[in-house]
């Protein structure tokens, strides 16, 4: 996953292109179709467990965004989709600006395609696991101000940073540039303390995505909990996909049964 990612193959699945697939998107081809149905008949709730977790990306934005936050820094934020981050935040301020992060290709060029005629956004195309690149990159510094608080927003990304890459130290090295009443939020895929039904169905997802151009990692709560250090959790703290948000109190039984992994919001005292 480096910068100057190669140019997509159409035959191999993508991870960026499978989630569009799953947000019911149209930026994937059949390679990606084909892979995707294999999941959902073997893991029906990991499509699921991706909508959830854009759910939360849509909630988290909205709450920071009631609290005043007008600029947001999106890591891996993807192929676009409905309710993208500078949509949500322009409700609750016109003025809000957003840097959005992918090294993928057909993600930076669908964004730039689309936020051409917006100048209060942007996209980078950048590896988040390059920290002084996108945080001193000249679009970052001319959109964003860090002398005022930020939302940061590193959601369903770091399923895919290997242990190698040292996650906890890059979200400690991008959470370091956020000054007091910032907001980090976070999501990452788990099998803890699962059922034995959805314990197969990760399995089944983890086996899939060696299909893929890029592999799943799954991580423990206490990982993940490390990730939030230097932070104080907003309620209700570190929790799976459907729990976050009062927003998500309709969900059924079933959609509640998703647990693959959590999700949380901390703010910078």
């Amino acid at each position: 996953m480096e910068n100057g990612a190669p140019e997509p193959n159409v035959d191999r699945p993508n991870s960026a292109r499978l989630y569009d697939v799953f947000l019911g998107g149209s930026h994937n081809t059949a390679a990606d179709r084909e892979l995707a149905e294999r999941i959902r008949q073997r893991a029906p709730r990991w499509s699921l467990g991706a909508q959830l977790n854009r759910s939360f990306l849509r909630c988290a934005v909205r709450y920071m965004a009631s609290q005043g936050i007008d600029q947001f820094l999106d890591l891996g934020s993807g192929i676009p989709t409905v309710g993208n981050v500078h949509e949500i935040a322009a409700q609750h301020n016109p003025h809000s600006r957003v840097v959005y992060v992918d090294y993928e290709t057909i993600a930076y060029n669908t964004s730039r395609a689309e936020l051409a005629d917006n100048p209060n956004v942007t996209i980078l195309k950048e590896d988040l696991r390059d920290p002084e690149a996108v945080l001193n990159h000249p679009e970052t510094l001319e959109l964003l101000d860090f002398s005022r608080p930020v939302g940061l927003l590193i959601v369903g990304v770091l399923l895919f940073i290997g242990p190698q890459d040292k996650p906890g130290d890059l979200v400690a090295t991008y959470r370091s540039r956020l000054t007091s009443g910032s907001y980090l939020a976070l999501s990452q895929a788990s099998d803890d303390n699962l059922p034995a039904d959805l314990q197969a169905e990760i399995d089944q997802v983890v086996a899939s995505y060696e299909h893929a151009d890029e592999q799943l990692v799954l991580r423990s709560y206490e990982e993940v909990a490390g990730w939030f250090a230097g932070t104080e959790l907003v309620e209700p703290g570190i929790v799976h996909y459907p729990d976050w948000s009062p927003a998500q109190q309709a969900l059924d039984d079933y959609q509640r049964s998703c647990r693959y992994g959590y999700v949380g919001v901390g703010r910078v005292p």
